[in-house]
């Protein structure tokens, strides 16, 4: 059975898609499809924009490294299990991470002072360096491209951002 479309049906005053698949019914506001479209732009320019960043920290740099630089330069020395969660893979993934961000001489790992057994992740100084070196550049071609934002609005889109990503995934 085919899909029926329907665009622009008024639900209330609010626009929106009704699709029916199969007896099925869904209702999408147009905001939420906007909403998806401008994400997945967003994530696609981020992805490719890591990896860019990545390569210029070091060159054999994993770009989902990259990640894990900005959080320890943000927090300090970290235990893998907590960059793991905060990154959201498994335990397998950081520690292959950790291992090249080692052998790349980006981090070390030192005695957690709070539990003998545990072990905390810290940049080195020159994965320190090399990375707010990278990061500063970063951060100018925000400035750029949002030279013509008010300040408010930009402060509005990380407020929003945060949110959005502070939100419980269900």
């Amino acid at each position: 059975m085919g899909a029926e479309v329907h665009e622009g049906v008024s639900d209330g005053g609010a626009d929106v898609t009704d699709v029916n698949r199969e007896g099925v019914h869904r209702l999408v506001d147009r905001e939420f499809l906007s909403l998806e479209r401008e994400l997945t732009l967003l994530l696609r320019r981020a992805r490719a924009s890591s990896g860019e960043m990545a390569r210029q920290v070091h060159p054999d740099l994993e770009p989902a490294a990259y990640g894990l630089l900005v959080c320890l330069d943000d927090s300090g020395p970290q235990r893998a299990t907590d960059l793991a969660a905060f990154i959201g893979v498994g335990k397998a993934t950081m520690s292959r991470q950790l291992r090249a961000l080692e052998e790349l001489g980006l981090v070390a790992r030192e005695p957690d002072p709070a539990d003998g057994r545990a072990w905390l992740v810290r940049l080195t100084e020159e994965g320190g360096r090399r990375f707010r070196e990278v990061r500063t550049g970063r951060r100018e071609q925000y400035v750029r491209k949002l030279s013509g934002w008010d300040r408010a609005e930009v402060a509005e889109l990380a407020r929003l951002l945060h949110q959005l990503n502070e939100s419980p995934e269900s």
